[in-house]
């Protein structure tokens, strides 16, 4: 009986044993299996993409490490395509790639808080900045120019033997050749201040009076080029096939496209600085149609009254295209630019909110000797310059101008003023063009040099032909 007692006692001591070894046992098998700590499971694993190369937004959160993180870093470069249960491992190269971030900073590599932001993709060239236009009156503007010289029989040839489907045939039909920028840069180098560029936009012109593009640009170049080597430039509407002439007969169809000229030309150079001045037109103000200048005041007062209705048309184009025209310094072109036919009471100056416009002549007195070469039924050719009378005539003509304008405060230009060379020395040609580049700078006005292709200016070699004339004209300046 007492065994029998023990036997039950050992029985449920070893029962309970068991129980408890089945509870230990059940309580492993109920504990989750950690994953390791570095990597995250196959359940948080992001969905690969299609690409082998793994993006930002969907790359996994990586463990504790001096690799940037997913919302900081580029990129990775391509690595093996991740599978449902793996997580892409980025390139174990330390630096971004070329394409999208920057250099990185000295450090071996971008913690969070220091990753360089990537710069922007590159964009579009940007509209050109407008240049300062400087608190400059005219007549100062005028002074800083020195002395200048013309880009003669280049943009303002024309023809209708001229192939028109090139801005070339235009620019080289007259003779000269391509223009460069060493041969502007050249005329800086020979002591010239001003580049006056003659053009003829009519040339290649499109339905409607719209200058050619192409035309636009290739003259807008060389204005540039001007510009960048330190000249001003004066801009104009030159003899453009002799359209001027129909004025009284056809005023409303020619005024119509002088606007529509001008208006595309303020639109285009309008960022330019004040380097650069608009002329109004050249020397083509005038019609012997309405009046004849060497007979009679039959239709002067209408003649006059055309070219000032056309000079005032200009002014109030130009400043109304804003920016930067409204302030640029304009050029008014006198009746014929003659001097005496300008300095008449019936020549007008436009009226000029800005007060910043200059007036324009030419000089080419005594015609006989600058102009013709040979004889002709008007004159007979001049081929000495020089005696007392010359001078005294030069003289009276600058001082006309400096009454009439200079004294007063209106600033002038001689925009051409030259001599034909045939049939005459370098001597007396030296003496002619000294004495009006120094008449003319003596009384604060600017003599700009009337230049052909292989006339004064060597375009091939970009240097002044004659080098005693270029030391002449520059003593001027001293």
């Amino acid at each position: 009986m007492k065994r029998k007692f023990w036997v039950a006692i050992l029985l449920i001591g070893m029962l309970c044993q068991l129980t408890a070894c089945g509870s230990r046992q059940e309580s492993v098998n109920d504990t989750p299996t950690m994953a390791p700590s570095s990597e995250p499971t196959a359940t948080n694993a992001p969905t690969p993409s299609p690409s082998p190369e793994p993006t930002v937004t969907n790359a996994p959160t990586p463990s504790p490490s001096p690799e940037p993180t997913a919302t900081n870093a580029p990129t990775p470069s391509p690595s093996p395509e991740p599978t449902a249960t793996s997580t892409p491992t980025p390139s174990p190269s330390p630096e971004p790639t070329a394409t999208n971030a920057p250099t990185p900073s000295p450090s071996p590599k971008p913690t969070a808080t220091s990753t360089p932001t990537p710069s922007p993709s590159p964009m579009a060239t940007p509209a050109p900045v407008q240049e300062a236009m400087r608190d400059i009156t005219t007549m100062e503007l005028v002074r800083d120019m020195g002395i200048g010289i013309n880009l003669g029989n280049t943009f303002e040839s024309c023809g209708s033997w001229i192939n028109s489907s090139k801005v070339k045939n235009y620019e080289t039909g007259w003779g000269s050749p391509v223009i460069t920028e060493k041969m502007i840069a050249g005329y800086k180098e020979a002591g010239f201040g001003v580049l006056r560029i003659p053009v003829a936009w009519s040339n290649m012109m499109l339905e409607d009076y719209t200058i050619h593009p192409d035309y636009l640009a290739r003259v807008k170049e060389v204005v540039t080029w001007a510009i960048d080597n330190d000249l001003y430039v004066i801009l104009n509407i030159h003899w453009d096939s002799g359209w001027w002439t129909n004025f009284p007969t056809d005023k409303e169809e020619c005024m119509y496209k002088y606007v529509r000229i001008w208006t595309q030309l303020s639109e285009e150079f309008g960022e330019f600085s004040d380097y650069l001045m608009f002329e109004a037109l050249n020397e083509e103000g005038c019609w012997d149609s309405v009046w004849n200048r060497w007979g009679g005041t039959t239709g002067k007062a209408e003649a006059y009254g055309l070219l000032n209705e056309i000079n005032q048309t200009f002014v109030d184009t130009v400043r109304a295209s804003g920016g930067n025209n409204a302030k640029r310094h304009l050029l008014i072109a006198g009746y014929a630019t003659d001097i005496d036919l300008t300095c008449d009471a019936m020549f007008e100056l436009p009226e000029d909110p800005a007060g910043r416009i200059a007036v324009s002549v030419h000089y080419y007195t005594p015609s006989t000797f600058c102009i013709l070469e040979q004889d002709a039924d008007w004159g007979k050719a001049k081929a000495d310059w020089g005696s007392a009378s010359d001078v005294q005539e030069l003289t009276r003509n600058m001082d006309k101008l400096k009454t009439t304008f200079i004294d007063k405060g209106i600033p002038v230009i001689i925009g051409e003023y030259g001599v034909a060379k045939k049939n005459k020395t370098e001597e007396v040609v030296r003496l002619f063009l000294s004495s009006v580049c120094e008449e003319a700078y003596e009384r604060q006005i600017c003599p700009v040099l009337w230049d052909v292709t292989s006339n004064f200016y060597n375009r091939s070699k970009c240097e002044m032909y004659d080098k005693q004339l270029q030391k002449e004209l520059l003593s001027v300046l001293e």
